[in-house]
């Protein structure tokens, strides 16, 4: 199991599209117990739950993971700091793709104000 600090040398995460709670807990660093426990605590992890009530997590969620653990082991947040900092964070990423939006039908608006004239 790696350090709390070692988040750089986590492994590379292989091109697969389902990954089971063995694999991401190696890949992340973290083990089984404390993913399951993050799932409670963090709604934006969800894993597909299938035969059984096993767990297939998918790369998203495997990079969601490896963000939460940099937040509590790395930088010292609590899980309610981590909790409220992927919550403000969403919201960052949304502003952003909403004014790159914009930007990129203005441009296109004008382009074809130019073919019309």
């Amino acid at each position: 199991m790696l350090e709390p600090s070692n988040n750089n040398e986590l492994p590379v995460i292989p091109e697969k599209r389902y990954f089971t709670i063995g694999e991401v807990s190696e890949l992340c660093g973290v083990k089984p117990h404390v993913l399951r426990y993050w799932e409670q605590e963090f709604t934006e992890l969800s894993p597909v739950k299938r035969r059984g009530n096993r767990r297939y997590y998918q790369r998203h969620d495997v990079l969601m993971i490896r963000q939460i653990r940099s937040l509590l082991y790395e930088q010292g947040y609590t899980i309610g700091g981590a909790r409220a900092y992927l919550v403000r964070d969403d919201g960052k990423d949304d502003a952003n793709r909403a004014k790159e939006l914009i930007h990129q039908m203005v441009g296109e608006l004008e382009d074809i104000l130019e073919l019309l004239k």
